[in-house]
C-alpha cells in the first residue's frame, strides 16, 4: 500500500515530483495527485489545500479513492513557543484546533464528539519523522548548513502543534494565542492551518498520521514578509531532504 505525503506548499511538492520513478499525475476532486515511487516506496503526493476544511477534504480522497495506508504531512509553521526560531523544525506529538470553541455546550478546544481537546499523532510514524529530521538537521551539507542569526544550528523541537482557519501575524495575537491555550494546558510550539484536520480525519479512519513543519516566522509583525522569503529560499529544500530520508526508513519496516 501507499504512503501519502501530503505538502503544504507548491514548493515542497515540486521538488518531491522530480524525484518520483514512474510518475503518474491523477485528477481527483479538483486536486491532482501525483502517483508514483521514492525508493521504491509506492507514494502518493499532493497538496492539502489551505485551511482545515481543504486539508480534510484531500486526506479524505487519499483515504478513499487512492487507498493509502499512512499519511504524512510536511509544511510550514508560525513559531509560538519558547525558543522556536526561524529555521527550527517542530515534528508534531499531537494537535489541538485552537479556533475549535463551541462553549458553553463543550469546554473550549474540545471536539465535539471525541471527548478530547488533543489528537495524537501516530508514535511509530513519528519516532521515524523524528530520526529523519534529526539526520538532515545534523548534517554538515546541504540546506542544513543554514545557520541562526548568532550562528548557532537549528533544533528539532517535538510537541504540540496547533491549527486553525487564520494566518497568525501579529506579536498581539501570537502571545493572546499562546497565554489562552497554555492557560488550559496546552504548551503550543507552533501555529499553522491545516495539520489538525487531517489528524481528524486519520483518527476517523483509524489511518497512521505525522507531520513535520519547519518554522518559518515566528507568527509575529514580520510573519508576512518572513514567511514570503523563507517558502521561496529554504521551505521546498527543507521538505525534499526531510521525505527522501524518511522513505529511506520507511525501507527498514
Amino acid at each position: 500500500m501507499s504512503t501519502a505525503i501530503l505538502s503544504a506548499l507548491t514548493e515542497e511538492q515540486s521538488s518531491l515530483v522530480e524525484h518520483l520513478a514512474h510518475p503518474q499525475r491523477v485528477m481527483h476532486a479538483g486536486r491532482a495527485f501525483w502517483l508514483g515511487e521514492l525508493h521504491d516506496q509506492r507514494v502518493v503526493l499532493a497538496l492539502s489545500g489551505i485551511g482545515k476544511v481543504a486539508a480534510a477534504t484531500t486526506a479524505t480522497a487519499l483515504i478513499e479513492h487512492f487507498g493509502v495506508a499512512r499519511i504524512v504531512f510536511t509544511g510550514v509553521a508560525g513559531g509560538l513557543g519558547d525558543g522556536v526560531n526561524v529555521g527550527d523544525v517542530v515534528v508534531a506529538q499531537d494537535y489541538v484546533q485552537h479556533d475549535m470553541d463551541a462553549s458553553p455546550l463543550f469546554p473550549r478546544w474540545e471536539l465535539p464528539g471525541y471527548a478530547r481537546s488533543r489528537l495524537a499523532c501516530d508514535p511509530v510514524l513519528t519516532a521515524m519523522l523524528l530520526e529523519a529530521v534529526s539526520h538532515c538537521v545534523s548534517g554538515a551539507s546541504g540546506p542544513w548548513g543554514l545557520k541562526t542569526a548568532t550562528g548557532a544550528a537549528h533544533v528539532v523541537h517535538q510537541g504540540l502543534v496547533a491549527s486553525g482557519d487564520r494566518f497568525v501575524s501579529t506579536a498581539h495575537e501570537s502571545r493572546h494565542l499562546r497565554t489562552a491555550l497554555c492557560s488550559a494546558g496546552h504548551d503550543v510550539l507552533a501555529v499553522e492551518m491545516e495539520g489538525a484536520a487531517v489528524a481528524q480525519v486519520c483518527h476517523d479512519y483509524g489511518l497512521p498520521f505525522a507531520a513535520v513543519r519547519t518554522i518559518s516566522d515566528r507568527a509575529d509583525d514580520e510573519a508576512h514578509g518572513d514567511f514570503a522569503e523563507f517558502v521561496q529560499t529554504v521551505a521546498s529544500r527543507y521538505a525534499e531532504q526531510i521525505m527522501l530520508s524518511f522513505v529511506k526508513l520507511l525501507q527498514k519496516t
